[in-house]
């Protein structure tokens, strides 16, 4: 598939518009959205980014509309992941309600250009080095395993780790301890002082690098096309502003979430590593030559998996965490009803 440069010109432009958008029709006032307004604009770019598929589907191809339903829905489940340390960040630095709107916005927009810059390293990487594949596919793999082996009984809020590019600029620039409104920076006996809501953008920004690190290999396991991998990603993050207010305590019962996340990427990795196998280079891989033998797996065969992969996931947290609040009930003698009240949103 070639895009040809005024296609890219027009989707970047189209993305940074939805951007804007955002920002003057909710984020610009200051206040948490409710419940009905958080569930209308997260299926508004649900929507938007099914029709942009199907409408590419159409132009490109089934198997290029493939790639790029199989892509985004990684993509947006890989992101629901993220959510559970953007709301650990949000709990450490304390950020009122109505101005986490505009800290999650502008964290989207700074991961969206460092995401830009991952994908267009990873194809330049690609195009001049199919070993790549092998990196890729063995990263995944370790990230799978690693996921699969996390204690998520621990306390979350004590899982957040400051990266060195957070404590450069709390060491460099001076900030004040206390929020102003929803201001960035503010003046205090004549000097020019950040407050913490440029420090949690930051944070939330520069963490999404290290998302970006297992969910750029795993888009590229799915798809070659750089503009599938930008869109999917695109997609993904422009809703999640939205799916973190609507999710809420919900995230809490997706238990098994990481587990299902850990099947994904292992499968994922899997199958760059059979995908290098057929354009092995390596000459301490079979002398150099490709690997015949390595069996190839469709599109519809991934997306097949992600599909089922994610709902047995999330059935099975729904299950659990309902049948806990029930042994809950009994011991604590309460009605089960009022046990799992408490533990929704």
């Amino acid at each position: 598939m070639s895009v040809v440069p005024w296609v890219w010109v027009v989707t970047v432009v189209g993305v940074l518009g939805l951007l804007v958008f955002d920002f003057y029709a909710h984020v610009r006032t200051p206040h948490e959205p409710t419940f009905r307004e958080s569930a209308f604009w997260s299926a508004f770019y649900i929507v938007l980014a099914l029709v942009f598929g199907v409408g590419l589907l159409l132009v490109w191809g089934p198997a290029h509309g493939g790639e790029y339903f199989a892509g985004y829905v990684t993509e947006k489940s890989l992101s629901v992941d993220n959510l559970f340390v953007f709301l650990i960040i949000m709990t450490r630095f304390a950020v009122p309600r109505q101005y986490q709107q505009k800290v999650l916005l502008v964290g989207v927009a700074i991961a969206l250009l460092l995401r830009g810059l991952f994908i267009w390293a990873g194809a330049a990487a690609i195009a001049q080095f199919s070993w790549v594949f092998y990196v890729f596919g063995a990263f995944l793999v370790y990230t799978a395993v690693k996921l699969a082996r996390e204690d998520h009984d621990s306390e979350p809020v004590s899982e957040f780790r400051e990266n060195r590019l957070l404590r450069l600029v709390r060491r460099v620039v001076p900030s004040t301890p206390d929020y102003h409104g929803d201001r960035l920076t503010v003046r205090v006996d004549g000097r020019r002082l950040v407050t913490p809501m440029l420090i949690v953008m930051i944070a939330i920004g520069s963490t999404d690098v290290l998302f970006a690190l297992d969910s750029i290999p795993a888009i590229y396991g799915l798809t070659r096309e750089p503009y599938i991998v930008f869109t999917t990603n695109a997609f993904a993050l422009l809703g999640l502003r939205q799916l973190y207010f609507l999710l809420g305590g919900l995230l809490q019962r997706l238990v098994y979430l990481s587990e299902g996340l850990a099947v994904i990427l292992g499968f994922i990795g899997v199958k760059l590593v059979l995908e290098a196998l057929h354009t092995n280079e390596l000459p301490f891989i079979n002398g150099g030559e490709h690997v015949a033998w390595a069996p190839e797996i469709p599109i519809w065969l991934s997306l097949s998996v992600i599909l089922g992969t994610l709902t047995v996931a999330t059935v099975a947290s729904l299950v659990s965490t309902r049948r806990a609040a029930r042994a809950e009930a009994a011991r604590s003698g309460e009605p089960a009803e009022a046990v799992e009240d408490d533990a929704r949103p």
